[in-house]
């Protein structure tokens, strides 16, 4: 076996707020093992803070939908440069693709033509439209990283070489502090209703969804006048685009920043939108009703490819509809404050969700989804325990 470099490099590749987060945990494990190992790429601030080198500020690209990314595919197609560019002059020893697909499948064939390995962290949703990603996928990478248990039997059946290694909000998401203790922190009266907004941790998921749940806000406080109203701000949301919307509501809506977890414990009921957060509220059992709204040519092509009768993460792991959807025209504010009263007053109704919601957190596993993700990487390098060769075969190869 060559000899290793001194100092290993590891080129990850985020576009998103939660790939950025996802990939800074990872590093800060890889680092506790392996202090000299060097990471660099295109993230955000939370790759930052653990030490990655941002070569690239993957803000403003951040976003999803077909009309959306051809409003910023300038600076999407800039960043894809840029990060085959570095692939080319650091060649690093490993690429961490993070989520982001398309652009990342982009990444990887690359990476795969200059002989780099690529380890592919969140797969597609291949359970859910176009199954036959996994062959193209199994082509550009070494390894699929795969968060939910039930997505290894998609690259098993296509000898794509897959590890299961746990979804990585079920370490992060707990909160420091008890309700009690949050409601005062939050000026909070923990005696009354507590609702909680979760618009979205891109622009335009806030352009469309947080005007919307303001307005349900504004019946909810009509009907219940007691009721109180907090919203945990995304790092990737500035104050400016917030209070453009904020500043026009006759609710008072308490914004917390950087502690989305004592903000989710404060609450009796939450309404979010479709993704991550679905994922995060459940496992915190706070009843919820998922929101979500998308340009209209991005949601008719979306009907047409998705082959699943849900869009909520918790009722996908589930396979059932326990948690309401509220998506595109149903997207009102009456259907949301209807919802949300129900929950309210109707115990159980919310008693009942929040079973559905304990067996969300049972089938989700133990965690360590990050560490897991590190000894992955380590394998990869040839630092940790080797790769079966199950493992490393990818066929025709």
């Amino acid at each position: 076996m060559p000899q290793q470099k001194k100092t290993l490099t590891i080129l990850f590749s985020a576009g998103e707020s939660s790939g950025d987060q996802h990939a800074a945990n990872m590093f800060l494990e890889l680092k506790a093992q392996q202090p000299t190992i060097k990471g660099i790429g295109m993230g955000g601030t939370k790759m930052a803070q653990a030490g990655i080198d941002i070569r690239y500020d993957s803000a403003a690209i951040g976003v999803i939908g077909v009309i959306e990314v051809i409003k910023h595919y300038g600076e999407i197609r800039s960043a894809l440069t840029l990060m085959q560019q570095l692939l080319s002059t650091e060649r690093p020893d490993l690429l961490v693709c993070v989520d982001y697909k398309e652009f990342n499948l982009k990444l990887a064939r690359f990476a795969k033509r200059l002989g780099i390995k690529v380890l592919f962290y969140v797969s597609p949703q291949v359970w859910a439209w176009r199954p036959g990603r996994v062959k193209t996928y199994g082509k550009a990478i070494d390894m699929m990283a795969v968060i939910f248990p039930f997505e290894t039997a998609y690259y098993d059946a296509e000898n794509v070489p897959v590890r299961y290694v746990g979804h990585p909000s079920v370490d992060k998401v707990h909160a420091n502090h008890s309700r009690a203790e949050n409601c005062i922190r939050f000026g909070l009266d923990e005696h009354k209703p507590v609702i909680g907004l979760l618009p979205g941790s891109r622009a335009n998921e806030i352009n469309r969804l947080l005007p919307v749940m303001l307005m349900a806000a504004e019946r909810l406080h009509a009907d219940i006048p007691n009721v109180q109203f907090i919203l945990p701000q995304a790092d990737s949301i500035s104050d400016a685009l917030l209070n453009t919307y904020l500043s026009a509501s006759s609710c008072r809506i308490t914004v917390i920043k950087n502690q989305p977890y004592d903000v989710m414990q404060c609450c009796d009921v939450i309404m979010t939108s479709s993704g991550t957060a679905t994922l995060e509220v459940a496992l915190m059992t706070i009843p919820m009703v998922i929101t979500y709204k998308l340009a209209t040519i991005t949601y008719w092509l979306g009907r047409c490819l998705i082959n699943t009768p849900f869009i909520g993460l918790p009722n996908i792991v589930l396979g059932k509809l326990a948690i309401k959807e509220l998506i595109q025209q149903a997207a009102t504010p009456e259907n949301i404050a209807v919802e949300v009263k129900r929950i309210l007053l109707d115990k159980p109704y919310a008693d009942a969700m929040r079973t559905n919601l304990l067996l969300v957190k049972e089938k989700l596993g133990q965690g360590g989804g990050s560490k897991n993700m590190a000894n992955l990487a380590l394998e990869m390098l040839n630092l940790g325990k080797d790769l079966t060769a199950t493992n490393l075969r990818r066929d025709g190869t």
